[in-house]
Order: structure tokens, then sequence, then C-alpha cells
């Protein structure tokens, strides 16, 4: 097999974040300089959007919600396989327990369901589209676009449309704001 043929694999060599950046861990910025390598168009969701929005202590898998067009799919696949991609099986606390084998392809990737997976020491979350979340095309329109280190450039989600991914992760549905009106007039009497 040609070298030149090879997908990038996930380059662990230390980097330096911009200054704002600078509490990510280095196993993300691999991950997402991995994916940036493959020319993977994902938007950024989860806990490193979390952290890059901000949130210092936030920790956790790499979740993206990859563009849903066939060749970015067949280049997700593609960069997975050549990682050894297995299942990530997450138990209670212990996340990242347990492994399973996966065979990945483009048309597994494309069905819209969540994929839970681990690259050697590295977790990553591709998420689905399951129904009420945003589509990529939404969450594309209101994410920021972020420099984490000279190389490295994401497209992060929205703090709204995290929330709405975090919230779907926890309880496995959609979020519901619901409106209940009552009447508050209160009743006199009359003399």
């Amino acid at each position: 097999m040609l070298l030149k043929r090879r997908p990038p694999g996930i380059d662990t060599r230390p980097s330096t974040p911009q200054k704002r950046f600078q509490h990510l861990d280095q196993q993300w910025i691999a991950v997402l300089r991995w994916l940036n390598a493959n020319g993977v168009d994902f938007v950024l969701v989860g806990p490193v959007a979390e952290a890059i929005r901000g949130h210092a202590d936030a920790k956790g898998p790499v979740s993206i919600v990859p563009s849903p067009y066939y060749r970015n799919f067949e280049r997700l696949a593609r960069a997975l396989v050549s990682e050894q991609a297995c299942m990530r099986v997450d138990v209670g606390e212990a996340a990242g327990a347990d492994t399973a084998p996966a065979k990945l392809t483009a048309e597994k990737l494309a069905r819209g369901q969540r994929w839970t997976l681990r690259c050697g020491s590295h977790d990553l979350d591709v998420e689905g589209r399951p129904q009420g979340v945003p589509s990529y095309q939404e969450l594309l329109y209101e994410a920021g676009r972020f420099a984490l280190t000279h190389d490295v450039s994401v497209e992060v989600a929205s703090a709204e449309d995290i929330a709405h991914y975090e919230h779907m992760r926890r309880t496995g549905f959609a979020p519901e704001i619901r409106i209940s009106r009552t009447d508050s007039a209160v009743e006199q009497d009359q003399p």
C-alpha cells in the first residue's frame, strides 16, 4: 500500500494553544487536528465545545456533528478505520470502560445514529440526527469559528445548541418548553 494514500493519523505531539485556550486538553487538540487533516467537515458540540466557549473544567470526549453529505462520511469513515476505532461502552461513571470492535462505513455513519468511539486513547462521539435536534446547517449558521492553535481551527456550536445536545445525551429526548397559563385574576368580593 502506498503511504501517500494512507489517511493522516492522530498526531499526539504537543502543540501550543492560543492564549485563551491553554486550558484545553492536548488529546482534544490532537483529535481536532486529525479531523482537520482528514478533511472532515463538522461542528463541535459537547464538553470540548463547552471548554472552548469558556467552561474551563469541562471533561469528556470530542463530540462532533458531521456535515451530512456522503463524501464527508467517506472521509470520516476512512479516518476512523485507519485509526482502528472501536465502539466505546460507557458504564455509569466509568466512561469508556470497555470497547467493542466496529466496522465503520460511510453508509453506517450516514444513518444518523450516535456513535461513541475510541481511537487508541482518544474518545470521539459522532452525534446522530435524532428528532428534535438542530440540523447541521442550523448548527453551522449559529456556530463560531475558533483558532485553537496555529494549525487547528474548528466551528463550535452556540451555547444554546451545546446545551441542547447535552440534554439529549443525558436524557435521550429533545428539551421541551411547556407554557402553562393560569388565571391570575383573583375574584374580589363586591359589597
